[in-house]
């Protein structure tokens, strides 16, 4: 060691390797950029390590890290491996300190954010508002990493045993908004929010089981339809027509309110829904009744500006979600559910009716077909559905009880 000196260096501009004893090696690119090399030999593979540039590392401090670096391998150790490994440690020290300043809030923000493109505005406020009410007082201003069993079980356990549905459905978005910040890299080690093997351990399964209970929407006798029909029929209003094509076409609510004139074919007699607006989000085609074709037809007539079957002038631009409620509690029928008529035909088709399990499901787009089943039939039974719906609106519309 000793080739070079600190003058040499300064001027040195031709590109090339310039040595200066014991692996310490100053190399000079085209470009006129000066960098330190430590060339070393361990277990017989030879090996390079960068010690910096220069002017930033000058020569009496290339020589002295190139000594410790000697000195490390008499002791058997790989200087490379070594400073790696510090590198590492740092990295992952400020990768732990950037994601203390993550809270918990703002990847709930970002869950809802990435995944509620396709949920209605409704439920990106409720899915939001229970975290608001039951964890944010808690877990808004943790970090990922800073919360475990305990925090959640302080949310869970007041409320488990008297809102366990809510409770649960809390947990399982923690859990969600914890798995992803895992995927992050914001957190290590298991969810505490999960169920499984870990908080059924701590809660009661009794609760959640009981709270797990299919609730049924409170519906109409199918034998009772025809009466409420014939009155619909005989009142003019958006509200009524909405409330007949929700029943004859076995729609859900929402499908119903947000229907554009540009989804329906008349001529085919064909309602073609985007999978935006459907729940399963694939798109979705319900086949129109003649009944629900003159409906549709007959509203033609009057038809304004709006894009909408069922204009409205709230922000939404479509009809109030409870316009069809507030008919069906002014003609005494408030003891049931908008909802509730798909269950009414649901139940007039499997008691009445020959059709196949699988027509009269997919006919309220309820598709039970496994994966494996789905790939081999594709079919969505359109032929079959239109039959059936077909039956459904003729009966619907009778005078018969």
């Amino acid at each position: 060691m000793g080739r070079l000196s600190a003058k040499f260096i300064e001027h040195l501009t031709k590109p090339g390797t310039y040595e200066d004893g014991d692996g310490l090696r100053l190399v000079v690119t085209t470009t006129g950029r000066k960098n330190w090399v430590f060339r070393f030999q361990i277990q017989g593979q030879r090996r390079e390590m960068g010690l910096g540039g220069y002017p930033q590392v000058d020569l009496k401090k290339a020589r002295a890290t190139a000594l410790e670096n000697r000195i490390q391998l008499l002791s058997g150790a790989d200087p490379l491996a070594r400073r790696q490994a510090e590198q590492a440690a740092k990295k992952e020290l400020e990768r732990r300190e950037q994601a203390k300043q993550i809270t918990f809030k703002t990847l709930a923000n970002d869950y809802r954010d990435a995944h509620g493109a396709c949920w209605s505005e409704k439920w990106r406020k409720g899915w939001l508002r229970k975290l608001e009410l039951y964890a944010f007082p808690f877990l808004g201003e943790l970090s990922a990493s800073e919360i475990d069993t305990k925090q959640i079980l302080k949310i869970l356990q007041p409320i488990w045993a008297t809102k366990t549905r809510t409770a649960d459905e809390v947990r399982g978005q923690i859990e969600q908004i914890l798995d992803a910040a895992r995927s992050k890299g914001l957190r290590d080690g298991e969810n505490p929010a999960r169920w499984r093997g870990h908080l059924e351990n701590l809660l009661s399964r009794h609760e959640k089981k009981k709270a797990r209970k299919r609730i049924h929407h409170p519906a109409l006798p199918w034998q009772e339809l025809p009466a409420l029909v014939k009155v619909l029929h005989a009142i003019p209003t958006s509200a009524s027509i909405a409330a007949q094509i929700l029943i004859l076409t076995g729609a859900r609510s929402h499908m119903v309110r947000f229907a554009r004139w540009e989804e329906f074919d008349l001529e085919s007699g064909r309602w073609s829904l985007p999978a935006e607006r459907m729940k399963t989000r694939e798109p979705f085609a319900i086949p129109l009744a003649p009944e629900v074709v003159s409906l549709v037809n007959a509203m033609t007539k009057s038809r304004g500006q709006s894009p909408y079957l069922f204009p409205g002038n709230g922000r939404s631009g479509v009809m109030h979600a409870n316009g069809i409620r507030n008919l069906l509690h002014d003609l005494g029928y408030g003891h049931i559910t908008r909802h509730g008529f798909r269950s009414t035909f649901r139940d007039w088709a499997g008691e009445t009716t020959a059709f196949p399990r699988e027509v009269c499901e997919l006919a309220l787009a309820h598709d039970e077909r496994g994966v494996t089943e789905s790939a081999y039939s594709r079919s969505d039974y359109f032929a079959k559905r239109r039959e059936l719906m077909s039956a459904w609106a003729k009966y619907a519309t009778s005078t018969s009880a």
